[in-house]
């Protein structure tokens, strides 16, 4: 009964009655809490292409899913169908010839750790339960993007379903606008079902996590050291409450840090030279900084971690000694039991790339800063959501500048407009004209047809 699934589709099935529909179901945002009619989870492109006619015909809302990381909640909804792509888990890695083809139901951590055995990478980002279509999508800045850049920079040709279920092989020579429009343009576009990446030979690294108070002597001089480092160094700056980890002493729990993950892709001995003034700031308060293989930086997590935040980002190009008072200043008067403001230094290969290349057009920006707060309940969802839009404006310089994958609001125009600047916006909305006119693929930082 309910909603018909043709004969043809090959993959799994899940309705509400079924056994495993709560746990599938299932995002990581605590708040989002969606029951779909149906879980379509492919095997292939056909079968993608099967579910996209089930949606096209029924008229339900459809929400893809990779890692279902959504801060926006786009990965589940509500009386609709989602399409779960996570069994899309092929991995063909090309070591001679530095390239591998993944399905985009692989995670970030699945495929590091594979290609690590052949001593290669890809750039990805933070967390490695992150699901690779929703990411490269998206963009992708992690811990390479200043020596490698972004994900996107990496990617050299991709299998597409669009809205009306034909396949499309992309890269630089066939389909380039479609191709220019998946490298940074999100889920607007189609169901990216393989990703085709650059591998790059990465021998020494050293990576970890530096813990320090945070003062303003110390944030300000952090930011310093490691945006004038070489690219080598990518790190992730956050000025934070200090968790109630073990990693952590309890006497710092509850009070402000500077938690520093530095990854740095070469010698142990050219690191020293970054981490020695580093440590000189203030006497770490947790040092696991070591040289280590590469897919270390991506740890085993606590699946069953479900936070409740509210987050905002943007790009700024600088932050000056009046931005850090101002994040110590917001960070200490905010009563959430997690507070952070996340710096991320940029430059290097990913700034190398012409603003036009991709659709992902912020290439001259010399910081991406994420703020983000938990909340306890929905009156505390709104008094946090107004501290971190507050936090934002008073942080972010000259016109809006967002990164998509980063937008938290579920629906927003003005920030998916600071995420696609100008000629980037019209561009994109031009080809979600041809290739999805219907807005089929709307749940996302959504880009209307022109």
């Amino acid at each position: 009964m309910g909603l018909s699934i043709p004969d043809t589709f090959r993959g799994e099935v899940v309705r509400p009655s079924d056994s495993a529909y709560d746990e599938l179901r299932q995002v990581v945002a605590g708040d989002v809490d969606k029951r779909p009619a149906v879980i379509l989870r492919p095997v292939d492109a056909a079968d993608v292409a099967t579910a996209l006619a089930v949606a096209r015909e029924s008229g339900l809302p459809l929400a893809v899913r990779c890692g279902g990381h959504s801060g926006a909640g786009h990965s589940a909804v509500d009386d609709g169908i989602v399409l779960d792509v996570r069994n899309l888990k092929t991995l063909e890695i090309d070591a001679t010839g530095k390239t591998a083809w993944a399905g985009s139901g692989v995670t970030a951590g699945e495929y590091t750790a594979a290609a690590g055995e052949h001593g290669l990478a890809t750039g990805f980002g933070d967390t490695g339960s992150v699901g690779l279509g929703g990411l490269t999508v998206g963009g992708g800045i992690g811990f390479l993007v200043r020596k490698f850049g972004m994900t996107i920079d990496n990617l050299l040709a991709a299998e597409v379903v669009t809205a009306d279920g034909r396949i499309h092989h992309v890269d630089a020579e066939s389909d380039p606008d479609l191709f220019w429009a998946i490298r940074g343009g999100g889920g607007n576009f189609g169901v990216v079902t393989k990703f085709r990446y650059r591998l790059h030979e990465l021998g020494d690294f050293v990576g970890g996590m530096l813990i320090q108070p945070a003062t303003p002597e110390v944030v300000g001089g952090v930011l310093q050291i490691v945006s004038s480092a070489p690219e080598e160094l990518s790190a992730i700056v956050n000025v934070m409450a200090a968790p109630p980890s073990p990693f952590i002493p309890e006497e710092a729990h509850g009070k402000l840090i500077v938690m520093t993950l530095l990854g740095y892709a070469g010698p142990a001995a050219e690191a020293e030279k970054i981490l020695g003034p580093l440590r000189a700031l203030a006497t770490p308060i947790t040092d696991t900084v070591h040289p280590m293989a590469y897919a270390e930086m991506f740890p085993p997590e606590d699946a069953s971690y479900r936070p409740t935040a509210v987050g905002e980002n943007m790009f700024v190009d600088s932050v000056d000694d009046a931005a850090v008072e101002t994040i110590l200043k917001q960070l200490t008067e905010c009563d959430a039991p997690m507070r952070v403001a996340q710096i991320r230094p940029l430059g290097g290969a990913m700034a190398r790339i012409p603003a036009d290349a991709t659709a992902f057009a912020h290439r001259d920006a010399a910081y991406m800063v994420n703020l983000a707060a938990l909340y306890t309940s929905p009156a505390d969802r709104i008094a946090k959501h107004e501290w971190v839009t507050s936090f934002r404006d008073q942080l972010e310089t000259g016109m809006p500048r967002a990164y998509v994958g980063f937008v938290g609001d579920e629906d927003n125009p003005e920030r998916v407009r600071a995420a696609y600047p100008g000629a980037t916006y019209d561009r994109l909305a031009a080809l979600k004209r041809q290739h999805d006119p219907e807005n089929l693929f709307r749940r996302n930082q959504n880009i209307p047809p022109a």
